[in-house]
């Protein structure tokens, strides 16, 4: 008994030492002196969906949300409470700084599709009306001018595809990065790995977390094959809900919304700022979003404001989710805006596949055959032992859809 005591009080000697160790690891990607800056000509504003109240699965009220997502430094908010059926109170408008959008989610099959309306939300009164809706959204062409965006969330579970059969033409895109989706499939690789990041969890909840990033291959994969044919987007689901968990009466909320609100985001890039003017500026990301004018980023490892890709020609320069013809003089160019402490590459793909990559903070490539072009940035930091160097991904960019002069949907 005593021997055990004994190795006990050494285990938890050692658990607290190590925790110490890991609370003074500061794993930065970005010099701490450089100022977050717009890229030039154009306003970057960061953004989460797929996000939960106690309106449907989630833990908190709307507002304390609303709050979190302040603390978490957001310029917008979607709500995406699922399977809305009743007239449910709508928070859209300015709160403080954060623009708040309240949309929906609805059980599709056996996929979870994310509705985001041009105009305020709809009134689905019964699965059968949200059904009957969503069918005829996603049989729409993608170039149709529709007033509704449908987007699969968590598109693949413990590595299966959650749609069956061919993806509909209406279908806008799919989230390519999902906290939730890593950690599960981080528990279906190993168990042991999981319960030691929820060890150190309270002690660096950053480290917590990105010593359980993997690639999203399948999502990207997916990704990319459907973007062969059509333009189809990439987006970071916050997948936030803050599931309550019981302890006697009291409710742990974990991990909280601000947490998860600082995790993944999509950074939208406008040509003109957000004035305050609610319907203006739900306009101005609505479109953003039905544009691909925006890239997904791994905020945890920092913040990426300041970073562009553009394609450009003598006369113009065009953002992510362009479609342009091919012609002379056609350049993609990519900037970080700053240098990085750790070690990076940025990667241009041509139809998914490694075409370029460069290990300075911009990527120039002249364009001279047709194809789907996209960016991503990863990099390398030093995080605490056991674990060491670790390679991951930071930005995804939307593509740039270049086609043979004349044959342009």
């Amino acid at each position: 008994m005593i021997r055990f005591f004994a190795a006990l009080t050494a285990l938890i000697i050692f658990y607290f030492c190590y925790g110490i160790y890991v609370a003074q690891m500061d794993i930065e990607i970005l010099p701490s002196e450089i100022k977050r800056e717009h890229p030039h000509g154009f306003h970057d504003y960061r953004g989460a969906i797929n996000v939960e109240t106690n309106l449907s699965r989630g833990s908190a009220h709307p507002l304390q949300v609303i709050e979190e997502a302040q603390r978490a430094g957001l310029d917008f908010l979607i709500l995406t409470d699922v399977n809305q059926f009743s007239q449910a109170e709508s928070f859209n408008g300015y709160h403080d700084r954060v623009l708040v959008m309240s949309e929906a989610e609805y059980a599709f099959l056996d996929s979870r599709l994310l509705l985001v309306e041009k105009g305020p939300q709809r009134t689905l009164t019964q699965a059968s009306e949200a059904n009957l809706y969503l069918t005829d959204t996603l049989s729409q062409e993608w170039n149709q001018g529709r007033e509704a965006m449908v987007i699969l969330a968590h598109p693949f579970v413990r590595g299966q595809p959650t749609w069956t059969g061919a993806y509909p033409p209406g279908l806008h895109g799919i989230e390519i990065l999902n906290p939730k989706a890593i950690g599960e499939n981080s528990w279906l690789d190993s168990k042991l790995n999981v319960i030691w990041s929820l060890l150190t969890y309270p002690f660096n909840p950053k480290y917590a977390f990105l010593r359980l990033f993997r690639e999203p291959i399948e999502e990207t994969s997916l990704w990319d094959s459907i973007s062969a044919a059509r333009p189809f987007y990439g987006f970071a689901g916050a997948d936030a809900s803050a599931r309550a968990v019981p302890l006697a009466n009291y409710f742990v909320r974990f991990p909280s919304y601000q947490r998860s609100l600082e995790i993944v985001s999509n950074h939208i890039l406008l040509g003109s700022e957000l004035t305050g003017n609610f319907s203006k500026d739900r306009q101005k990301i609505y479109q953003a979003f039905r544009s691909g004018n925006f890239y997904a980023a791994l905020d945890l490892l920092g913040d990426p404001r300041g970073f562009n890709a553009v394609l450009s020609d003598h006369d113009h320069a065009y953002l992510m989710g362009s479609r342009i013809d091919l012609k002379a003089g056609l350049v993609l160019t990519a900037k970080l805006g700053h240098q990085l402490n750790v070690d990076y590459e940025l990667v241009l793909l041509k139809d998914g596949q490694r075409e370029l990559m460069v290990h300075e903070p911009e990527l120039n490539y002249e364009i001279k055959s047709p194809g789907v072009y996209r960016i991503v940035v990863r990099v390398c930091p030093t995080l605490p032992l056991p674990d060491g160097k670790k390679w991951m991904t930071w930005i995804y960019t939307n593509s740039f859809y270049v086609s043979a002069l004349g044959r342009r949907n």
